[in-house]
């Protein structure tokens, strides 16, 4: 049945009044506003900072989206300049808007191995593809660099490429991948690998135990499906346990748990609706589909996502950081209901008036932050710095 034009403007704005309702609802009722976190700031002057790693030395390697490779060691960024932080680095980056150089992760064995791992949109505007790269660290740079895979199909535009890599136990890894944007329904599309969530082992290969290996038609990398653009990846050490967070379009940024071969829903069931108002899906949750956690309305714009263990903030314990570019802010939540949901418990570093990017819990069990600015900042919240 045909929905007129005032009924689903009727629709989409009830829609959006009980969105605002439930994120609303999240907080509990009772909570207090907590003193401001003091932040440290251990360094400025990065262009647009995507991602960080630390290795087992004490050094932070950061990705600057549109720079290259920076190295915080010894308490100080080392100076770089162009084309130097690009050393090592692939020469097909396509920089524009959401794409760029993104998240950089250390193999499991980098103490002996010194090999990083890089997501990237390579290509141009008209054909680009998120890909990986492998390469080795020597001193500042890297070295021996090559693209070890190429998500297909190509996709035109800037937008939405995903690109969060995480490893897990078993020392293979997962890659985010966004659904293009234009091309939304190809996250239902289990011949295509956007709007997916790929799992690869370190030779860019998938592992023969990945849930659509042997199925006909269906791209033998896929771990899970149904995703718009998936910037958030992190797996709780304490519970194994393996979260993700995505923008949703106009509302419907979501928490998920991931479960190998389950569908996420995008676009079939969304909690949002299109930037000009029109209804995606009637539908917020269908059989057969995995729903969020958590959902924001109005959206946050999710970037960086942790789980906090660590003893500088013992109350966080088992809490998830949230990274917020259109918010400005981090969140911290909580498993409620048995593990069935998460709710906000406070929203912190609205004071800084910045939009981060990445949200990391360092060895030493401390946070750290990248904050998305051409003057870009390395920072760490704390209590008594």
């Amino acid at each position: 049945m045909l929905i007129t034009t005032l009924a689903r403007a009727t629709a989409v704005c009830a829609l959006l009044i009980l969105f605002a309702a439930h994120t609303a609802s999240a907080a509990p009722a009772e909570a207090k506003s907590p003193p401001p976190l003091k932040v440290e700031i251990f360094a400025a002057g990065l262009n647009l900072p995507w991602s960080m790693a630390f290795a087992p030395d004490g050094t932070i390697l950061i990705i600057e989206k549109a720079g290259g490779l920076r190295v915080y060691r010894e308490g100080a960024l080392l100076p770089a300049t162009l084309p130097e932080s690009r050393i090592g680095l692939p020469d097909d980056v396509m920089v524009k808007e959401d794409s760029g150089l993104h998240d950089i992760a250390l193999d499991p064995d980098f103490a002996t191995t010194q090999t990083v791992f890089i997501a990237y949109a390579g290509g141009d505007e008209k054909a680009n593809h998120t890909s990986v790269w492998r390469a080795r660290l020597a001193g500042n740079h890297l070295a021996d660099g090559q693209t070890i895979f190429r998500v297909a199909p190509d996709k035109a535009g800037a937008h939405h490429p995903g690109g969060r890599i995480l490893f897990l136990p078993d020392k293979t890894f997962l890659l985010t991948v966004g659904d293009g944007f234009d091309d939304r329904d190809a996250a239902q599309d289990l011949s295509s690998d956007l709007g997916k969530i790929l799992r690869l082992d370190r030779g860019g290969k998938p592992p023969a135990d990945n849930p659509c290996i042997g199925r006909a038609d269906v791209r033998p990398e896929i771990y899970t499906y149904g995703h718009r653009n998936a910037q958030g990846l992190t797996i709780d050490t304490e519970t194994g346990v393996v979260w993700e967070h995505e923008h949703g379009p106009r509302g419907g940024d979501e928490i998920n748990r991931l479960t190998a071969g389950s569908n996420y829903g995008w676009p079939l069931t969304t909690n949002g609706v299109g930037y000009d108002g029109y209804l995606i899906s009637e539908r917020a949750h269908a059989p057969g589909i995995t729903s969020p956690l958590i959902v924001w309305a109005p959206s946050i714009a999710p970037s960086g996502l942790a789980v906090y263990r660590g003893s500088e903030f013992p109350d966080w314990n088992g809490n998830v950081l949230v990274g917020a570019l259109k918010a400005k802010l981090l969140v911290r939540a909580q498993l409620d209901n048995e593990e069935r949901s998460i709710g906000e418990v406070e929203r912190l570093l609205a004071d800084l008036g910045a939009r981060i990017r990445d949200v990391r819990v360092g060895p030493d069990g401390l946070v750290y932050i990248l904050t998305d600015e051409a003057n870009g900042r390395l920072i760490r919240p704390c209590r008594d710095c």
